[in-house]
């Protein structure tokens, strides 16, 4: 008897196992990809966007039927999920299944901070978290030519831990670019004690002491409670207020509505086994950012496309084997890198072994045009793969 699939989410996890499950399985059996838009971007083209290097245009995502032939794309919203009995309710209609996977992301969700919604939208402040929002920032910090620029982490958990300072480097870069640098004060405010925590002290004071050669603040353990876009403050859960100028912000990050209220997790992320991605429900799978994977040491692993790239075929080796199918044992075994970018074409390379016991194993290369090339080369390959 033929067998579906569902897979929710075209973002890159869910491209790659419906990718992967329709190269490995029979014709007879269904995949189904479910996206609302079957568009989006890598979030490495986010930041180039941010710097001026690339347009919007130029690193859109959409994938057609000729890239993803034999994959049954419906467009639409999942406004339900039943995990125990792999049902899924969307605008487009009900869908069955009789292996489910969710790689749905996360939603950027900047009413959680009282202010921040109306500062975004009075454009006091802007966001850097989307293609539109990189663009809109990008026009701003060139013309800006005096002041205080705050970069503000406003929640954790948030998609790619090393972005919002490579955000801040970035936006220096830009701003020696257009001679106003030496009249901006770059500050950098989060909860988390250092950058990039999961990493280690080790690697979280080198990321400090690279935003203070490039004179960029760094404030860690400033958890924001209220932006006030009127009169430029940030008021911090400390007590202490700062002023801004300009507010480039990482908007707090929430599942997505369809997963709050499932049985799948009671805060809506999706717990999942560090090995397998494996959920609560029997025949469900779920990876990327909208899961919540926790290391050996007790934190998550970060929010990034490595990972959700890296789970592809883990899922889908686990899915073919509970369909009946020879596969190998799923494995997933938490190796993943990021590129911290520096400005002026230059990048560090940070990678290691997340599973590692007792805590993730991170090394942090030196910066250099080799790894900045090296993720220009990634960012071309996603393009011509999925745009072809």
């Amino acid at each position: 008897m033929a067998k579906t699939v569902i897979v929710l989410g075209a973002g890159v996890g869910g491209l790659n196992v419906a990718s992967l499950l329709r190269e490995r399985l029979p014709g007879s059996d269904k995949v189904v990809l479910i996206d609302q838009s079957f568009e989006g971007a890598l979030g490495l083209s986010l930041l180039w966007v941010l710097r001026g290097w690339r347009r919007a245009a130029d690193v859109t995502v959409c994938p057609s039927q000729d890239v993803l032939h034999g994959v049954e794309m419906v467009k639409a919203r999942v406004r339900l999920i039943e995990p125990d009995r792999r049902k899924v309710v969307t605008d487009a209609g009900e869908f069955s299944c009789d292996a489910l996977v969710i790689s749905l992301g996360a939603d950027l969700a900047p009413t959680m901070v009282p202010g921040l919604a109306e500062a975004l939208e009075a454009g006091q402040a802007e966001e850097f978290y989307t293609l539109e929002g990189s663009a809109r920032l990008h026009d701003r910090v060139r013309r800006f030519d005096g002041g205080r620029l705050a970069v503000l982490v406003a929640g954790v958990p948030f998609k790619c831990p090393a972005a919002p300072f490579e955000g801040a480097l970035l936006l220096a870069d830009l701003l020696r670019e257009t001679g106003a640098r030496d009249d901006v004060s770059i500050d950098t405010y989060t909860p988390d004690p250092l950058p990039m925590p999961v990493a280690g002290a080790a690697v979280g004071r080198t990321l400090v002491d690279m935003l203070t050669a490039y004179g960029i603040g760094f404030h860690g353990q400033r958890t924001v409670e209220r932006v006030d876009g009127e009169a430029g403050e940030l008021h911090f859960a400390d007590g202490s207020r700062e002023s801004f100028d300009l507010l480039a912000a990482v908007p707090p990050h929430r599942p997505p509505a369809a997963m709050r209220g499932t049985s799948l997790g009671p805060s809506g992320w999706i717990p999942v086994d560090a090995r397998t991605f494996t959920t609560g429900s029997r025949g469900v799978w779920a990876l990327g950012d909208v899961t919540l994977l926790t290391l050996p040491n007790g934190k998550p692993l970060p929010k990034a496309a490595v990972f959700a790239e890296g789970a592809a075929d883990v899922v889908t080796n686990g899915v073919l084997r509970h369909l009946g199918y020879e596969a190998p044992e799923p494995w997933f075994d938490g190796h993943g890198s990021c590129y911290i970018e520096l400005g002026d074409h230059l990048a560090a390379k940070g990678e290691g072994e997340f599973l590692a016991v007792p805590a993730p194993q991170v090394t942090l290369h030196e910066p250099s045009a080799r790894f900045h090339e090296e993720k220009a080369a990634q960012e071309t390959d996603w393009l011509k793969r999925w745009n072809a």
